[in-house]
């Protein structure tokens, strides 16, 4: 026969059981349905086209300023609930608003604190050859910016490196070489006095 004892702690021990499956019911419960209402009524507003609004523009620039911030500093920042600040950034996102999330490197403590503007000139502007160009530029990591461009020159690009003789060799023996650029001409820049990855709003 179980003693009293015995029979106490076999009972706490269900109970303990029970509320243990019970509580990760709830918790498996609500997280589903939070899921469902996202998918129900929060994504689909998302997906509405929608004007920006002054809410919006503040948590735009706020971020665009530092994207480290918590829900609840933005809250905080522009006025608005941490889960309003959740909702909006998930529908900028959504939007293409918001793109990628970076941290910005300091050149000069990378050794890349040299920048240079060079336009080139294209031996021709077929489609192929235009086509090649772009993409030896995106595989070029000294390249950090190329524009088409109107006018005398087809492209601009933006290259940082270490120093004169690090571009020396990378126009003579890299951009020169391609078999699309028939020229190029490079401006250094003396120094920078702004730079900002920050678009007004």
């Amino acid at each position: 026969m179980m003693r009293p004892a015995d029979r106490i702690a076999r009972l706490a021990e269900k109970e303990s059981r029970f509320a243990f499956w019970a509580t990760r019911k709830i918790i498996c419960d609500a997280s589903a349905l939070l899921d469902e209402t996202a998918a129900v009524i929060i994504l689909p507003l998302m997906k509405q086209d929608r004007q920006i609004d002054a809410i919006d523009r503040k948590i735009i620039a706020a971020l665009q300023e530092d994207a480290t911030l918590s829900h609840s500093d933005l809250a905080e920042r522009v006025g608005a609930s941490s889960a309003s600040c959740w909702r909006r950034i998930k529908a900028l996102e959504i939007a293409g608003v918001f793109a990628a999330t970076v941290r910005l490197v300091d050149p000069e403590k990378i050794g890349r604190g040299v920048n240079v503007l060079c336009h080139i000139r294209m031996r021709s502007h077929a489609q192929d050859a235009r086509r090649a160009f772009e993409q030896f530029v995106e595989s070029r990591p000294e390249i950090v910016e190329c524009f088409s461009m109107s006018g005398e020159w087809d492209y601009l690009i933006r290259v940082v490196v270490a120093d004169v003789a690090d571009y020396n060799r990378f126009l003579m023996m890299t951009l020169l070489g391609h078999p699309s650029v028939a020229g190029a001409a490079s401006h250094f820049a003396l120094s920078m006095t702004k730079f900002t990855t920050a678009l007004p709003v």
